[in-house]
């Protein structure tokens, strides 16, 4: 596989620097407010930007009306959105805030990983040997982000608490965006995407009803905030990242594309040290190195 630099490269690189500089803006956000507000805020944003995209592109350019979805792929396209935008979004801020967007970075390759294993368990798609060991080095490299010597700067709680929100997110994050690649194939993306995260934000009403922390949630939202970073960051990662993404898809080799778009990882750790002046230790770089190295040999194999 010979690798060109077009523009299919140049939309799959700025996605990542898109979705790299979302989490260190998040990130920064995140200080003021809790990660389900501010995931019900990216949530919108990217909700009404996803709306006027679909009346630009689907309705008057492409005059494709509203599509007809089979009840499977409604059902699975709603299930998606609640687990990949309601609970995983939810949880990967969770993480982000107790783990810092450099230790986010690293433990977000495992999404890569994740949707091969997944693959593999209910798709059938058979694992190749190198394949293994790409899984071996992401692992080593997480262990080394988690090695008791670099937490200088996290008490071991919050660092036990960030990795299990975090792992666990890029995983239902994985789970989510497996379950709707079918129905992308089949459906118009913009209208599909939508569906999704309207279905997103539905399952975030409904956790706040049944629960009734409407009032708290108004509350939270009260306080001083950095409304516009937090705008800025949910049109990058919420909207900007994910049409970028779908550019890339579309221009070039996914395999290629995918690639690129993994770079996101190195990304916010330099934007985590530019931006949030976080320590990035050699062990972290290493623990990058690791990660990063693994996720090349599991795509490429």
């Amino acid at each position: 596989m010979t690798l060109s630099f077009g523009l299919g490269e140049f939309v799959s690189t700025a996605c990542a620097i898109a979705w790299a500089l979302s989490v260190v803006l998040f990130r920064r956000s995140g200080e003021s407010m809790p990660a389900f507000e501010m995931n019900f805020v990216k949530n919108v944003i990217a909700s009404v930007l996803l709306l006027a995209t679909v009346i630009v592109v689907e309705v008057f350019f492409d005059g494709t009306g509203i599509p007809s979805y089979s009840n499977y792929d409604m059902a699975l396209t709603i299930v998606s959105g609640v687990i990949g935008l309601a609970i995983a979004d939810t949880w990967y801020f969770k993480g982000l805030q107790y783990l810092g967007a450099a230790r986010m970075g690293i433990v977000a390759t495992i999404y890569s990983p994740s949707i091969i294993c997944l693959s593999a368990m209910f798709l059938g798609e058979s694992l190749q040997g190198w394949q293994y060991l790409g899984f071996v080095l992401v692992l080593l490299g997480l262990l080394l982000v988690a090695w008791k010597q670099n937490k200088e700067d996290i008490t071991p709680e919050n660092l036990r608490k960030g990795l299990l929100f975090g792992g666990t997110a890029v995983f239902l994050t994985a789970a989510g965006v497996l379950m709707v690649t079918g129905v992308m194939d089949r459906q118009p993306f913009f209208w599909t995407a939508l569906i999704r995260m309207l279905a997103g934000l539905a399952g975030m009403c409904f956790f706040m009803t049944i629960r009734r922390e409407w009032p708290l949630f108004r509350e939270n939202l009260k306080g001083k905030h950095p409304w516009k970073t937090i705008i800025f960051a949910s049109f990058l990662g919420g909207y900007l990242s994910m049409c970028l993404w779908l550019a890339g898809y579309k221009l070039i080799n996914p395999a290629v594309s995918s690639i690129l778009n993994e770079t996101s990882s190195v990304f916010i750790v330099f934007f985590a040290w530019l931006i949030l002046k976080e320590h990035i230790s050699k062990q972290k770089l290493a623990g990058l190195l690791l990660t990063v190295s693994g996720v090349l040999v599991v795509l490429m194999a």
